[in-house]
């Protein structure tokens, strides 16, 4: 498993900082994304596990950051990226905007 440090950083600022005209996209991806986890049997509310954040036992990510991270998919594709990279954000938000 590798790890990409952006898109961990790019989650938590979306989480805890997140653009002022992006925070209802963010929301709405987040609500979809974590109703799916939900649904998974490896988050972590389903299994044994010493931490206390809600997370996915199979790529060990916590899932408030993971799921609001526009660059990061699921590991098990359950639910994908909806752009590439943190650049993209610009075109995100013309859709969004008009």
């Amino acid at each position: 498993m590798s790890i990409n440090f952006s898109q961990i950083l790019e989650g938590w600022r979306n989480n805890l900082f997140p653009k002022e005209d992006m925070k209802a996209h963010i929301e709405a991806l987040h609500a979809e994304r974590i109703a799916i986890c939900e649904g998974c049997e490896f988050i972590s509310s389903k299994r044994k596990s010493h931490r206390p954040d809600l997370h996915c036992t199979k790529c060990g990510c916590t899932l408030a950051a993971k799921t609001k991270c526009l660059s990061c998919s699921c590991p098990l594709n359950k639910w994908l990226a909806v752009v590439g990279t943190q650049e993209d954000d610009e075109a995100i938000k013309k859709d969004i905007n008009g």
